[in-house]
């Protein structure tokens, strides 16, 4: 088995992700970490559950492109993501200026130098059931997140290494 046929696990409890023996310390979601159910669109929770990694983006700007079997898209400052629940482009990658409410994937504050996309609600996105849901970079002081994963830089490129199509995140509590 190669490591991009593992799984990778998120355990709030714990606050960790694994991969194998490999463990790295990450932020979940500010409003009690891990959803008791696959979430709901702005709940601030992590939502449980198992995962398909799609693809990523990076800041090209401010680093080489990632090593990793994922396809990497490099970010644009006219990259965002609907999260309109009533909207047809709702959970979907868009192209700025976006009529609908939308989130910036361009951003100062470093959160999304590296995003990953994970298939929850994409297939097909069902309106409500929660949007923009990454594993992305943790900030400095280690504050949860809106309901992503979020990791330090250096612990996000060692897991790009280890990560490739069908690699499952399993998100447990």
């Amino acid at each position: 088995m190669t490591q991009c046929d593992m799984d990778v696990i998120v355990s709030c409890g714990r606050g960790e992700l694994s991969l194998g023996d490999w463990r790295a310390a990450v932020s979940t979601g500010r409003e009690g970490g891990i959803a008791a159910s696959h979430g709901r669109e702005g709940d601030a929770k992590t939502p449980l559950g198992r995962y398909t990694l799609r693809f990523g983006f990076y800041r090209a700007d401010r680093l080489a492109r990632p090593v990793t079997g994922l396809t990497m898209h490099a970010l644009s400052p006219d990259d965002g993501w609907c999260d309109d629940p009533e909207h047809a482009a709702y959970n979907r990658w868009i192209t700025l200026p976006f009529a609908a409410s939308h989130e910036r994937l361009w951003r100062a504050d470093g959160a999304y130098d590296v995003v990953l996309v994970m298939s929850h609600n994409d297939s097909p996105p069902v309106p409500g059931l929660g949007s923009a849901v990454f594993i992305h970079i943790r900030q400095p002081d280690h504050r949860p997140t809106l309901g992503c994963v979020a990791l330090a830089p250096a612990d996000m490129l060692k897991l790009l290494r280890r990560v490739g199509p069908g690699t499952m995140l399993d998100v447990r509590p």
